[in-house]
């Protein structure tokens, strides 16, 4: 019998690093060759059956694509990260900018290329080769393989790999009560607070949507008429947010009213935070503190990417592409949580409901549907989650828009701020899940 372990079994010297790149390589062609004579690995690649012979390649082809596919996503974030940088370091801030790319990008079949992309990231990944595919896509987007909750040979797919839970204690929560933590890890694009009618969220220099389209026509967005902002300003802080919340109520537990974003404003003290997650940060999305999600709306649009280059080039990105938004109670009042997909990142799975689907194939090739709304029961309870509770997961990074009500001061102009709220971050900033996104204090 021949001896054949230098097939089953790679041996790496830590000598040299060349040594490991050529034994890398050979166990690879190694594997490849077994998988296309053994007929197991043909009854495996073919659902178990006896397909043509071709089809024994599938398994392998669907590796080497994935390992592909990785290699141009590393050159090209490479590439945006030095140019990034370069910027940074002038002090330069990206103004908005369409161009002809960002044209193209909307003839493009986005949604199918996403479909597809998940069809791949679900194949299941020889055992032998999880840790160094999982291993090279931590290198490329500088991922923490250390603090994956299981080893990295028991994630059979990326799909799994990307949606991975952490070790115990990994992302601790900042237990003070008067701090709103971050749902997410990732960076800081933007935050501030909402004034003004038509309550515009900046997406980069130069150019804001409207956080009525974010969160949709029908959203619980607690507003008060334009003409009444002076009444408003006089009355008490604790009566006028006791005020709002109440309306805000009858609003969403009677007959939903599409507000009118020229004719109304936000209440003071309503904020808002965007946060973008890379594809090597962590996937999942928690509670930013004790929440009652009363409703889910879930809107059906494109999947433009929602990198750097995209905020900068594409109007009203966050607004046209899918998304799940999430709307509740919590404290202080309002808040609400927009999920955005992207390209390659269809898929927002909801912990809360396991069963909704996203990036489904659509009858029409517009996207001027209303949104799926869904009101949790019991009415005006619906889902109660504590902080840090998990509410969903990407299948790789996209972007996180949290709008909230929180404390503030009616008497600034005396020096008198100890109740306001505070952001404790700066733009461009990296938060991870349980850190403080900001604070106030009690008068």
């Amino acid at each position: 019998m021949k001896f054949r372990a230098s097939h089953r079994v790679c041996i790496f010297s830590h000598s040299t690093h060349l040594n490991s790149l050529h034994n890398q390589r050979r166990c690879f062609a190694s594997f490849l060759k077994k998988l296309h004579k053994t007929p197991q690995a043909r009854s495996f690649s073919n659902g178990g059956g006896g397909g043509s012979k071709g089809d024994s390649f599938l398994l392998p082809g669907a590796t080497v694509a994935t390992l592909l596919m990785l290699g141009a996503l590393h050159v090209r974030r490479m590439y945006d990260d030095r140019k990034v940088e370069e910027a940074l370091e002038k002090g330069t801030e990206f103004e908005f900018q369409p161009d002809v790319k960002s044209t193209f990008l909307r003839l493009l079949p986005l949604r199918s290329i996403s479909r597809c992309w998940g069809l791949l990231t679900s194949v299941e990944i020889p055992v032998s080769l999880r840790p160094y595919v999982y291993g090279a896509w931590a290198r490329a987007f500088h991922s923490n393989l250390e603090e994956a909750a299981l080893p990295l040979d028991e994630y059979t797919s990326l799909r799994e790999f990307f949606v991975r839970t952490l070790k115990e204690g990994s992302r601790p929560i900042d237990p003070d009560p008067r701090c709103l933590v971050s749902p997410v890890d990732g960076t800081v694009l933007r935050f501030g607070e909402l004034r003004g009618a038509g309550a515009m969220i900046e997406q980069v220099k130069g150019f804001s949507y409207s956080v009525f389209s974010l969160l949709g026509a029908s959203s619980f967005l607690p507003l008060i008429a334009k003409g009444d902002v002076h009444e408003e300003s006089s009355e008490p802080e604790n009566a006028s947010r006791e005020k709002s919340k109440k309306s805000w109520l009858r609003v969403s537990l009677a007959s939903p009213k599409v507000w009118d974003p020229v004719s109304t404003c936000p209440i003071k003290g309503l904020f808002y935070c965007v946060i973008y997650l890379k594809p090597g940060d962590y996937h999942r999305i928690h509670a930013p503190a004790d929440w009652n999600v009363l409703v889910r709306r879930h809107f059906s649009g494109c999947l433009l990417p929602v990198n750097e280059r995209a905020t900068r080039t594409i109007r009203n990105l966050y607004v046209e592409n899918e998304r799940v938004v999430l709307e509740g109670l919590w404290k202080e009042g309002f808040m609400a949580l927009a999920a955005v997909g992207a390209t390659n990142i269809g898929s927002i799975e909801l912990s809360i409901e396991p069963e909704l689907r996203t990036n489904q194939a659509r009858k029409k090739l517009l996207h001027s549907e209303p949104p799926e709304e869904r009101i949790y029961e019991p009415d005006g309870i619906g889902r109660t989650l504590k902080k840090g509770d998990e509410v969903a997961a990407f299948n790789m990074g996209s972007t996180v828009v949290l709008v909230f009500q929180a404390p503030i001061s009616l008497s600034q102009e005396n020096g008198d701020s100890s109740s306001e709220f505070r952001f404790s971050v700066q733009r461009g900033d990296r938060v991870r899940v349980g850190e403080a996104l900001g604070r106030w204090r009690d008068q």
